[in-house]
């Protein structure tokens, strides 16, 4: 089995146009799975989630996608510094205001967690875990610099052992390493990267000996950037775009 797993669009259209597109290509890609945010900084929220819908494209809620269901106080995102702050509740509001009725219904659908058994529910045999931050929180970051044993509590909270993997975004920073035989996969981010490449970023995931590949994807960065700036939402996040940073 081969699998493509994406997160964080943020209603970045054309960069998820660029990313389906690279993986229709490849032509042997089983499965398309997504880790949420599919919302937010990107004025594009309603064409996002059809048309992953529309592919079939299963996958969980990430933080942005909860909050905007159920219309939470803000969308739980960390902030460094007040600027940062502010930019972030004027995109929530602006998402909560332009999103449809049937978007936040799909938004409202997703799980929080889904389990891949490429060797069938019915045997033992290898698992990939499917999150948007971590196992037990979809707003928790996890980074690169976490230590072995937040790893192994991360491990032991998600039922994990070794030859399983699991996957997860949220930072939008791409990463994975092996610790005790388990594989950990931040795919980073298809419509927000924050490591200065814009390009559009997923992961290519293999089983049952799980191994991923990142993938890197160049997208019309200025179709994104300008309809940021014509859409009302900061234009600081058409900045962020164009950089690959925030």
């Amino acid at each position: 089995m081969r699998y493509a797993i994406l997160s964080d669009v943020h209603g970045n259209l054309p960069a998820l146009e660029a990313v389906l597109e690279d993986i229709d290509r490849r032509g042997d890609v089983d499965a398309v799975h997504h880790l949420g945010d599919l919302v937010g900084y990107a004025p594009w929220p309603n064409e996002v989630a059809s048309l992953l819908a529309g592919r079939g494209v299963t996958g969980v809620a990430g933080n942005y996608d909860s909050t905007t269901a159920t219309r939470y106080e803000h969308c739980g995102c960390r902030y460094e510094d007040p600027a940062q702050e502010e930019l972030a509740h004027r995109s929530y509001a602006w998402t909560l205001e332009h999103v449809s009725e049937e978007t936040r219904r799909r938004l409202a659908a997703l799980p929080f967690r889904i389990d891949l058994r490429p060797a069938g529910g019915h045997a033992p045999g290898p698992r990939a875990v499917l999150v948007h931050g971590a196992p037990t929180l979809s707003t928790l970051y996890w980074t690169e610099d976490r230590s072995d044993e937040f790893c192994r509590t991360m491990t032991a909270r998600a039922g994990l052992s070794d030859g399983d993997a699991i996957l997860f975004g949220h930072t939008h920073l791409p990463w994975s390493r092996k610790e005790d035989g388990v594989l950990f996969v931040n795919t980073g981010s298809v419509g927000r990267p924050k490591d200065g490449d814009p390009r559009a970023g997923y992961v290519l995931l293999e089983a049952p000996a799980w191994r991923a590949e990142h993938v890197r994807v160049p997208y019309d960065v200025e179709r994104a950037a300008r309809a940021v700036e014509a859409s009302g939402l900061p234009d600081a996040f058409a900045r962020h775009l164009r950089e690959g940073r925030t």
